[in-house]
């Protein structure tokens, strides 16, 4: 392996490999991460937990804290703008499981950053640097930090930001390669993370726009990072993770997954979120990610709006079984 293909270490942590699940609101939720973990991703980071403590006792806190069956190590990331509640928080999760706490400083959403949490914290170093050196003299366990390059194109304050990082004690620092004002729009610049990476001795990750092998390849040669982390890039292509992987190691692109084991990781997946929320609402949440399968492959249009119209799991269920056996006989009357 050369130094780019080695696994990265967090704290006491060996990650498998250095393909990383980036932390996304409303998708990486358990069945997710277990899902990415077993085609290839070497660490998943849950969905962002909000410091505030009033928050803890809601039904969506309590399911995204459930860690079940997940493989060492456990992740958690944390939002929020108060150090001592992000303390607090940190400790909080530490007591419930978390084996690595990353603290939220890259997510551009309004309603974070109305709060002057996520990337908005980007424009205050002074607290930035009083948030990690709370968090981190908080727990025993690593502490990681992910952030964005900077505020604005005009504030890319990311070098800066990396080295409070490295000098209050945070372990592993993620970047994707927009700013706050960026948002998602446009495309991800890497130079900048590429600066950040040559101006610490902790690992960096770089994250943003990664969706194929030939861009992970890419990343990894330009800024010269010790680890990828993918985001948007695994909606509906879990398997991107064991594509990347063999794509480093070889140079070789893997074949698409065969229809058989699309079918089996698709009804698998949404099985787990009907198991794991309740019909009720794993119906709802079934339905993006089926979304995305179908809009990654570019088959089903019209069965997504069908889809999208079912209410009951058992139909979702058929639904999926029915459009893989039409695919399947589609492929055969091609063939024949």
């Amino acid at each position: 392996m050369t130094r780019a293909e080695a696994a990265v270490k967090i704290g006491p942590y060996e990650l498998r490999n250095n393909l990383i699940l980036a932390p996304m609101a409303g998708v990486t939720d358990r069945p997710f991460r277990l899902l990415c973990r077993s085609l290839g991703a070497g660490l998943a980071v849950s969905e962002m937990m909000a410091a505030n403590p009033d928050l803890r006792d809601t039904r969506k806190s309590r399911l995204r804290m459930d860690h079940d069956g997940e493989g060492e190590p456990i992740a958690v990331q944390i939002a929020g703008a108060e150090p001592e509640m992000l303390a607090e928080a940190a400790r909080y999760n530490v007591e419930h499981g978390a084996q690595i706490i990353d603290i939220n400083m890259g997510c551009p959403a309004k309603k974070v950053c109305n709060k002057a949490a996520g990337s908005a914290l980007l424009r205050d170093e002074a607290l930035v640097k009083d948030i990690l050196t709370a968090v981190v003299s908080a727990v025993s366990v690593p502490v990681t930090l992910k952030i964005r390059t900077g505020w604005s194109r005009q504030s890319r304050n990311g070098v800066t930001v990396a080295r409070i990082a490295e000098d209050c004690g945070i372990q592993s620092l993620a970047v994707h390669g927009r700013t706050r004002e960026c948002k998602y729009e446009g495309t991800a610049e890497y130079d900048t993370i590429a600066e950040i990476k040559q101006s610490v001795s902790i690992p960096v990750v770089a994250n943003g726009d990664i969706t194929c092998v030939e861009q992970a390849r890419h990343v990894l040669d330009y800024t010269g990072v010790d680890a990828l982390m993918i985001g948007r890039g695994a909606q509906g292509r879990p398997w991107i993770f064991r594509e990347i992987e063999h794509f480093i190691a070889t140079g070789e692109r893997l074949p698409e997954p065969p229809m058989d084991e699309t079918k089996q990781i698709l009804i698998g997946h949404i099985k787990a979120l009907h198991e794991f929320y309740g019909d009720y609402q794993g119906v709802r949440i079934a339905r993006k990610h089926v979304g995305w399968y179908l809009q990654t492959a570019n088959i089903g249009a019209i069965f997504k709006s069908q889809f999208n119209r079912l209410n009951d799991a058992q139909a979702q269920l058929d639904e999926l079984h029915h459009f893989f056996e039409h695919l399947s006989i589609e492929g055969e009357e091609k063939a024949a």
